[in-house]
């Protein structure tokens, strides 16, 4: 079997975001999607001999045109859609893989792993436990998931997600949060940019970094009160950096990791 010939999946659809920035579904070719978590992820594969987007570095060393190059990719569409599955990909540059999928068009075929798995999920919160999703760049992806998935039924608890980015244009899903919260009372949507200086339009949201807000009370004033370990499971999703510093400040506060051998309030994905 040719590696082409493995390819089983196609492209459905192709937004960019901004540069370096795309939202790709991808639809399965002649088989059914398995049923997932959200917070799950996947994984997309290309042969070697795909072309690179024109915006990207060169390959760094030779690449087998007949090696299928695989990368996991936390999935972000809601998982009662079956239709197809959506991922929030940045480009690497000089990465082998996101260069190829960004130099994909609609009817593009690529391979779509058919299993599922991740540990990232809402599975071991409390039904009665509120969550608070924090995330920079395309960390966010297993958080549109949830929210995309549990706000349609689950009214028990309050779910926030605190989004941080460069600029305004590398904050994905904005207008989608935006209007998710404007219709559901128990969803908080809190988008942070770091570097409002270099807007073209005046900035006129919040600036700094996710850690900002957890520190200043921006989410204790929306809530009502501050969240605590008792009742509030967060989740860290992203930038190495902003999962260590946000790691020591809830530590300080009582928070614990999650592992599976040692239930905690706090759950960490480390993908980087």
């Amino acid at each position: 079997m040719t590696v082409k010939s493995k390819l089983n999946a196609v492209v459905g659809q192709k937004a960019e975001l901004a540069p370096g920035l795309i939202v790709l579904r991808v639809v399965p070719d002649g088989w059914e999607l398995p049923g997932f978590t959200p917070g799950q992820f996947t994984v997309l594969g290309l042969p070697g001999s795909a072309p690179r987007c024109a915006t990207s570095d060169p390959d760094e060393e030779t690449v087998d045109p007949d090696k299928l190059i695989r990368r996991a990719y936390s999935i972000s569409s809601s998982s009662v859609a079956r239709e197809y599955m959506e991922f929030y990909v940045a480009l690497v540059r000089s990465g082998e893989l996101t260069p190829r999928l960004f130099n994909l068009n609609i009817g593009d075929r690529l391979w779509l792993s058919p299993k599922c798995t991740g540990f990232f999920t809402l599975d071991e919160v409390p039904s009665d436990n509120d969550v608070v999703l924090i995330a920079t760049g395309t960390g966010l992806a297993p958080y549109v998931s949830m929210v995309r998935s549990c706000l349609t039924h689950e009214t028990s608890r309050r779910l926030a997600i605190i989004h941080g980015a460069r600029h305004s244009w590398d904050l994905g899903y904005q207008a989608e949060l935006i209007s998710l919260q404007r219709v559901s009372p128990a969803f908080t949507y809190i988008p942070i940019i770091s570097r409002p200086k270099e807007e073209p339009v005046p900035w006129g949201g919040r600036a700094g970094y996710v850690q900002d807000v957890w520190k200043n009370g921006t989410l204790e004033e929306a809530w009502g009160a501050r969240p605590k370990p008792n009742d509030t499971h967060l989740f860290l999703c992203g930038n190495p950096s902003m999962i260590e510093v946000m790691e020591a400040v809830v530590q300080k506060e009582g928070f614990q990791e999650h592992t599976r051998k040692s239930p905690g309030q706090y759950h960490v994905e480390r993908y980087w």
